[in-house]
C-alpha cells in the first residue's frame, strides 16, 4: 500500500490520527512505525510529544469504535465472511485471527479490552468481540482509551529515547528491534497480571468457603 508509505513519510497530527484509526480497524498499519517516529521528530522540536500520544489515542478510539459497531450490529456470520474474503485477506485477516481475539476476550472478560490493546495480533481485533458480546460502549471506550494510551506512551518514549543516539536513516530498524523486546515484555507482564488476579480471586473465594 504505497499511500500508507507516503503517509508514514509525512507524519503530522492528522496523519497520526488517520493511521492509528486504520490500525485499530483491520488495515495492517504498524503503530510502532507511526508513534515512535513521530515522537522522534517531536524530540527535534517538530511536533509535540503529548499531542502525538493524544492524536494517536483518539485515532485508535475511533478505529476501535468502528470495529465495535461492526461486531455489535453485523454479528458473527458477516464478520467471519469478511475475514475469509479476498478483502479480508488483503488486510491480513482471517477467521482464525478473529476467533483468537474472541477467545482472549471471553477468557479474560471485559478487562481484555484493556490488556488486549497491548498484545500483538490481538490489539486491532479485540474490539470486535467486545461488540459481539454487547459490552456497554462507555466501558469499552474507557478501557480502549487506557490501553491505547499506555501503548502509545510506551512507543513515544521509545522514539524520544532513540533520538539521542540513532540516525534517522536507521530509525525504523532500531524501532522494530526494540519493539520486539517491548512486545514480549508487555506480554509477560500481562500474563503475570492475569495469573495474579485469577489466583487472588480463587484464594479469596476459598477463604469465604
Amino acid at each position: 500500500m504505497n499511500w500508507i508509505t507516503t503517509l508514514l513519510g509525512n507524519l503530522n497530527y492528522t496523519t497520526i490520527f488517520f493511521l492509528m484509526l486504520l490500525e485499530s480497524t483491520v488495515v495492517p498499519v504498524p503503530s510502532e512505525l507511526v508513534v515512535s517516529p513521530a515522537a522522534y521528530h517531536a524530540a527535534s522540536g517538530n511536533l509535540n510529544v503529548i499531542l502525538v500520544v493524544l492524536f494517536a489515542t483518539i485515532g485508535a478510539d475511533v478505529g476501535a469504535s468502528i470495529n465495535y459497531v461492526a461486531g455489535y450490529y453485523l454479528g458473527r456470520p458477516i464478520i467471519y465472511k469478511f475475514a475469509n474474503s479476498r478483502w479480508g485477506h488483503l488486510c491480513l485477516l482471517n477467521q482464525e485471527k478473529v476467533e483468537k481475539s474472541e477467545k482472549y476476550f471471553y477468557d479474560h472478560g471485559v478487562v481484555a479490552t484493556l490488556t488486549g490493546r497491548l498484545i500483538p495480533g490481538i490489539r486491532h481485533l479485540i474490539s470486535i468481540p467486545a461488540g459481539l458480546s454487547k459490552m456497554p460502549y462507555w466501558k469499552f471506550l474507557l478501557y480502549t482509551t487506557i490501553g491505547a494510551g499506555v501503548w502509545h506512551s510506551i512507543l513515544a518514549a521509545l522514539g524520544w529515547y532513540l533520538h539521542s543516539f540513532v540516525p534517522e536513516d536507521q530509525l525504523n530498524d532500531k524501532i522494530m528491534e526494540y519493539g520486539d523486546i517491548i512486545k514480549w515484555t508487555i506480554i509477560a507482564l500481562v500474563i503475570a497480571a492475569i495469573v495474579y488476579f485469577v489466583v487472588n480471586h480463587y484464594v479469596k473465594k476459598a477463604k469465604k468457603d
